[in-house]
């Protein structure tokens, strides 16, 4: 029954072995110079080509995509192309048990899909790894590898993606037994969850930090104005790395408050209440008169602080390794209850 799955498996094995071998040719050949940049220079981004930025998103793109693909093209035909064509009737009636005949295409498809995405996981981790969270000295960056743009396309995390969506579209395939519209179920929810986690889960899987900050320059991440005429003021804390959750000011009680009218007015140019709405950097306000330091003092002095809950840049592995497991028992529970429908459902 293996060496007939396998027979079957072969050839999304073989195109899935060769874009993996194109990512490590890739990553091998332009990884060693950014390594070099980033080790002779603190800003690496001023430095990279638009070819790097573009492999840089590429790599982000292909790691988001890939398990998604795998559910839909592996997994989704799985049990629902045996079921339209009829040739489970023939395994069934042999000496292969429904339970056998399952789990021998679930665990080699499930364990191909996990070594071509941990294959390109980790060959795009290494790559990425001296250029997440690079900025530049004047303007612009990269995401850092604890946000959500970039979190899910790094680690081991796509590992238990992958073998999730494997699953996922076996089990939609088993239940509507038409291969198109599993396929179409397989994405539809796989996204679904792709914004649910983030979102929901993650944060929470590890309690995160919660700081009071002080208004300062030095914290200051940016000053903007909502059309109402409302500011809004955000900090950041002392590493830039961390994943900020919650970035909201309090007042003088300690609870959540809208900043004085007095501050709007107290801003120079820009950042006052005529101008668009649009952040002004620390860098933009420091061109400018001393004014904004003033603004701050004074709103310290009132008694009004940032909150500020996050999780730390340094808890980058605790949430791979979580939230992998949280995909793990996602998918022993879903493989259950794929079994539970093939052996009491299908006829």
């Amino acid at each position: 029954m293996i060496w007939l799955s396998w027979r079957q498996l072969r050839a999304q094995a073989a195109v899935a072995a060769v874009a993996v071998l194109a990512v490590a040719v890739v990553a091998g050949l332009t990884g060693p110079r950014l390594a070099d940049l980033a080790r002779s220079s603190a800003s690496v981004f001023d430095l990279l080509t638009g070819t790097d930025t573009t492999l840089f998103y590429a790599g982000l793109l292909l790691m988001a995509l890939a398990p998604a693909l795998v559910g839909a093209f592996l997994g989704a035909p799985l049990v629902a192309r045996e079921l339209e064509a009829g040739t489970y009737r023939l395994a069934w009636t042999q000496s292969v048990s429904r339970r056998r005949w399952l789990a021998s295409k679930l665990t080699l498809t499930v364990a191909a899909a996990a070594l071509a995405l941990g294959a390109a996981s980790l060959a795009v981790t290494w790559w990425s790894a001296s250029l997440d969270g690079a900025v530049s000295q004047t303007h612009g960056g990269l995401p850092e590898h604890l946000t959500p743009v970039t979190f899910a396309m790094r680690g081991v995390v796509p590992v238990g993606y992958a073998a999730f969506a494997v699953i996922l579209g076996a089990t939609a395939g088993a239940v509507l037994r038409r291969t198109l519209p599993a396929m179409a179920v397989t994405l539809a929810l796989y996204a679904a969850l792709q914004v649910v986690v983030p979102i929901w889960v993650r944060p929470h899987l590890v309690p995160p930090v919660s700081s009071t900050i002080a208004f300062s320059r030095s914290t200051l991440d940016g000053v903007s104005l909502e059309g109402s005429g409302r500011v809004l003021v955000s900090v950041h804390t002392a590493d830039r790395g961390d994943w900020i959750l919650v970035n909201e000011t309090v007042g003088p009680d300690g609870k959540a408050a809208l900043l004085p009218q007095w501050f709007a007015d107290c801003l120079p140019g820009p950042a006052g209440p005529a101008a668009p709405a649009t952040p002004l950097s620390p860098q933009t306000q420091h061109a400018q008169a001393g004014s904004i330091d003033d603004c701050l003092t004074r709103l310290t002095q009132a008694g009004y602080r940032q909150r500020v809950v996050y999780q730390p840049a340094d808890r980058f592995w605790p949430l791979q390794w979580a939230e992998t497991g949280v995909y793990a028992v996602a998918s022993a529970a879903l493989a259950a209850g794929c079994f539970w429908w093939v052996r009491r459902r299908l006829t």
